[in-house]
C-alpha cells in the first residue's frame, strides 16, 4: 500500500465536517453513492447511518422518500448497449418504489430512461428518456462540435408519463416541439445528446418544469400544448441541474457555472429565480467563489425553515446554508469506489464518492424510522 492516498477527496477527510444545531433545520439526509452496487443511506445530523437499503441495481442517479414513506429509486438496467460514450454514465432504466424493509411494491422499465424520474406516489411516473434522430432531423439540431454525432445519430430527449399500470398517458418530444434555432447546443458540446434533460418535475399549475443542460435553459412546458411557456433568461444559468418550484412560485436552481458568460473563473451557485420577472432574487455561492465548483451534477432543496440543502455532487459534499448564506452543516460522503461498468471506468477511472442528489427529511416524514429518542 502507498504511504500517501492518491485520492484527494478521501485524503481531505470524510464524514461530519461541521454542525451548528441551532441554525440547522435538523432531520435526516438521504443519498445513494453513484459507484455503489445499490446502497442507499439515511444519516442523522451527526453523520451516523440510521437506515440503509441494499438494492440489486447500481443507482441510475438518485433516490428520494415518497409521502407514504416508501423509497423511490432509479436503478441501472444491466447489460444494455452503449448508445453513445456518455450513455453508461447517466442512464437508468429501472424505476422502483420500495418499502423501508426493501420490498419492491412497484417497478417500471424503460431502456431509454435517463437522469430523472419523478414518482407521483400513486404509481404514476414522469421521466426523461431518448429517441434517435438521423438524417435531416439530426442535421437540424444547431450548435455543438461538428461531426460529433455517433454514427450520424443525435439522441434527442423525450418526457414520458405513465400510469400505475405502465401505460403511456402523456409524452413530449424534442423532435416535435423544440425550436432548434432558439435552443442551440453550446459550441463546445458533443452533438450526441440534445438538449440533455437532466430534471423533470410537475408544477403546481399542472405543467412541466424541466432543465435543458446542454443549452443552459430552465423551461416550463405546457402539458396541454407542448409549447415552452417560460424559460430562464439567457445567461442566468450555465449547464444547470435540479430546478424545483418553491411555495412562492419561484424556481430554485443548482447553477453549475460551466461556460458562464463574462466570467473567467468558473464557480457554482444556487439561485432562486422569480418566475414573473425572470430575475435572480436569492443566491448562494461560497465566500471564496472558486472553492465551490461542481462542473457536472448537483442539486438544491429548500427546507421548511428557509435553509437550503446543497449537493456538491462530484465531491460527495452535502451542506446546508441559511437564508443569509451561513453554512451550518457539512458532510462528506465516505463511500468511495470505481464504476462497475468498464465503459464508465474508462471515462472516469478514479474512485469517486459522488452522489447525484441528496434530500433532507424530518422525523415526521419517516414514521417507520426507529431511532433512540432524547
Amino acid at each position: 500500500m502507498p504511504l500517501v492516498d492518491q485520492n484527494q477527496r478521501r485524503r481531505r477527510g470524510t464524514g461530519l465536517m461541521a454542525l451548528d444545531e441551532d441554525a440547522s433545520y435538523g432531520g435526516y439526509t438521504l443519498f445513494a453513492p453513484l459507484t455503489g452496487s445499490g446502497e442507499v443511506y439515511l444519516i442523522d445530523m451527526r453523520g451516523e447511518v440510521v437506515h440503509r437499503w441494499n438494492l440489486p441495481y447500481r443507482p441510475g442517479r438518485h433516490a428520494r422518500i415518497l409521502p407514504n414513506g416508501n423509497l423511490a429509486y432509479s436503478g441501472v438496467l444491466p447489460d444494455e448497449p452503449a448508445l453513445f460514450p456518455m450513455w453508461h454514465k447517466y442512464r437508468g432504466g429501472i424505476m422502483q418504489e420500495i418499502t423501508p424493509d426493501g420490498t419492491v411494491v412497484r417497478e417500471h422499465r424503460d431502456r431509454y430512461q435517463h437522469h430523472d424520474a419523478y414518482h407521483y406516489g400513486d404509481g404514476r411516473l414522469l421521466y426523461s428518456a431518448l429517441e434517435p434522430l438521423t438524417g435531416e432531423a439530426a442535421a437540424a439540431v444547431r450548435g455543438g462540435v461538428p461531426g460529433s454525432e455517433p454514427g450520424g445519430t443525435v439522441w434527442a430527449d423525450t418526457i414520458v408519463e405513465v400510469d400505475a399500470e405502465g401505460n403511456t398517458v402523456w409524452e413530449w418530444k424534442v423532435s416535435e416541439h423544440l425550436d432548434r434555432e432558439a435552443f442551440p447546443l453550446h459550441p463546445d458540446y458533443s452533438r450526441e445528446h440534445y438538449p440533455l434533460i437532466n430534471s423533470v418535475l410537475p408544477t403546481s399549475d399542472g405543467n412541466i418544469l424541466a432543465s435543458f443542460r446542454s443549452v443552459s435553459a430552465v423551461v416550463v412546458i405546457s402539458r396541454g400544448t407542448g409549447e415552452i411557456i417560460w424559460r430562464s433568461e439567457p445567461g442566468a444559468v450555465s449547464q444547470q441541474h435540479c430546478p424545483t418550484e418553491l411555495e412562492n412560485g419561484n424556481f430554485l436552481v443548482f447553477d453549475n457555472g460551466v461556460f458562464r458568460p463574462h466570467w473567467d473563473v468558473p464557480f457554482s451557485r444556487v439561485i432562486e429565480i422569480e418566475r414573473a420577472s425572470g430575475t435572480i432574487v436569492w443566491e448562494y455561492h461560497d465566500p471564496a467563489r472558486e472553492s465551490f465548483f461542481a462542473p457536472f451534477m448537483g442539486s438544491a432543496q429548500r427546507l421548511p425553515n428557509g435553509n437550503t440543502l446543497v449537493t456538491d455532487s462530484p465531491a460527495g459534499r452535502l451542506f446546508e446554508v441559511t437564508a443569509d448564506g451561513y453554512l451550518c452543516w457539512e458532510y462528506v460522503v465516505p463511500f468511495f469506489g470505481g464504476y462497475q461498468e468498464e465503459e464508465v471506468r474508462k471515462l472516469f477511472p478514479s474512485e469517486p464518492n459522488a452522489v447525484f442528489r441528496s434530500y433532507r427529511y424530518s422525523a415526521q416524514e419517516l414514521p417507520w424510522l426507529d431511532v433512540p429518542k432524547g
